[in-house]
C-alpha cells in the first residue's frame, strides 16, 4: 500500500527552551528564518506524503496559523517584491497536501502521541517525523526510507552511530542481520546505560511504519519515565513482524538541545548565499582572537 500519511507529534512542553518556549511552540523556532516544523514538513511534502497530521495540544495554536492562515496580498501598500513573498508565504502547503490536527491532552510519551492519531491514520501504514531532529541531506532522509519501503513492505527505523556514553539519550537497535545499506533488527531498547547498550547505533526522528504497530501500542504497559514508549511498541512488534533500521546519508542536528540548535544554525546560516561567507570571515576572525589570546 502506497504511503500517503505521516505524523507529526508536536504536543510536548519544549521545557528545555524555557522561557522560550512557554508561549512559542518548540517546533516554531527558526533555525535562521524557517521554523523547524516546516523544515520536517518540506521533507514529508518533498518524500510524495500528501496527508500531514499534527498531533497537538490545544495551546500551540500558531503552528496551525503558520501553516492554515493567509497573508493579504492585496494591499494597496504592497510593493510587487513584496507581494511575491507574502504569495510564497501562502503556498508552504501544496493544493494537493491536506493538513489535519487532532490534541494530545496528556504528554504520556512519544507512542501515546502516536496513538492518537489512530482515527486519521485508518488501516494505513504512515510514517513519523521527529521536527526537532534537524536533518540536513542532499536527498531527505524520508524520502531514502520510501524508496526502501517501496522494495520490501516492512517497518524501517532510521539510526546513526552515536558515543557509546551518549546511549541513555537513544533508543539503542541490536542488529540480527545486515543486508546491503539495511539491517534487521532483533531487539530495541529505550536509553540504556553505556555497559548495557546492544549496540552504538541510536535511533533518530525518522520512522516509516506498517499499520500493525498501532495494536501494539494499544497493548503495552507504560514504560520509561512512566509513559507509553514507542520503542516498547517497536521491541513488542518484533516477535512477530520485520523491523529494519537504516542508516541514513545526511547530518543530523538534535535541535531538542540548546547547543545542537546553535549548531544547525550556525551550519545552516554558512551555507547561505546572503551572507554565508560575511559569517565565515567573521568565525575566523573570532578564532584568530583566541588564538592571540590564547
Amino acid at each position: 500500500m502506497k504511503l500517503n500519511k505521516v505524523v507529526f507529534p508536536v504536543a510536548g512542553l519544549g521545557s528545555r527552551f524555557f522561557p522560550a518556549t512557554k508561549a512559542t511552540p518548540k517546533e516554531m523556532l527558526p533555525i535562521l528564518d524557517k521554523p523547524l516544523i516546516q523544515y520536517a514538513v518540506e521533507e514529508a511534502i518533498d518524500a510524495g506524503f500528501t496527508e500531514l497530521i499534527f498531533v497537538t495540544a490545544k495551546s500551540k495554536t500558531s503552528i496551525r496559523d503558520h501553516f492554515e492562515s493567509k497573508l493579504d496580498t492585496e494591499l494597496p501598500t504592497l510593493t510587487k517584491e513584496k507581494k511575491e513573498l507574502l504569495n510564497k508565504m501562502n503556498k508552504i502547503i501544496p493544493n494537493k497536501v491536506s493538513c489535519k490536527y487532532i490534541f494530545q491532552d496528556e504528554p504520556l510519551g512519544l507512542g501515546h502521541a502516536i496513538l492518537q492519531a489512530k482515527s486519521l491514520i485508518n488501516d494505513e501504514p504512515f510514517a513519523v517525523i521527529l521536527a526537532d531532529d534537524l536533518i540536513d541531506s542532499k536527498t531527505g532522509a524520508l524520502k531514502q526510507m520510501v524508496d526502501l519501503y517501496d522494495d520490501i513492505n516492512s517497518s524501517i527505523i532510521s539510526v546513526q552511530k552515536v558515543d557509546k556514553a551518549s546511549s541513555i539519550q537513544y533508543g539503542i537497535v541490536s542488529i540480527a542481520e545486515v543486508t546491503q545499506n539495511m539491517m534487521k533488527l532483533s531487539d530495541i531498547v529505550e536509553k540504556p546505560l553505556p555497559e548495557n547498550a546492544p549496540s552504538n547505533l541510536g535511533v533518530v526522528g525518522r520512522y516509516i511504519f506498517c499499520n500493525q504497530i498501532l495494536q501494539f501500542l494499544e497493548n503495552i504497559s507504560f514504560g520509561t519515565g512512566n509513559e507509553i514508549q514507542l520503542t516498547d511498541g517497536i521491541q513488542s512488534m518484533l516477535t512477530t513482524h520485520p523491523v529494519y533500521a537504516y542508516e541514513f546519508e545526511g547530518t543530523r542536528y538534535d535541535c531538542g538541545d540548546k547547543l545542537g540548535f546553535i549548531k544547525a544554525n550556525v551550519e545552516y546560516a554558512l551555507k547561505n548565499e546572503n551572507f554565508g561567507d560575511d559569517l565565515d570571515g567573521y568565525l575566523k576572525s573570532r578564532f584568530k582572537r583566541w588564538i592571540l589570546k590564547s
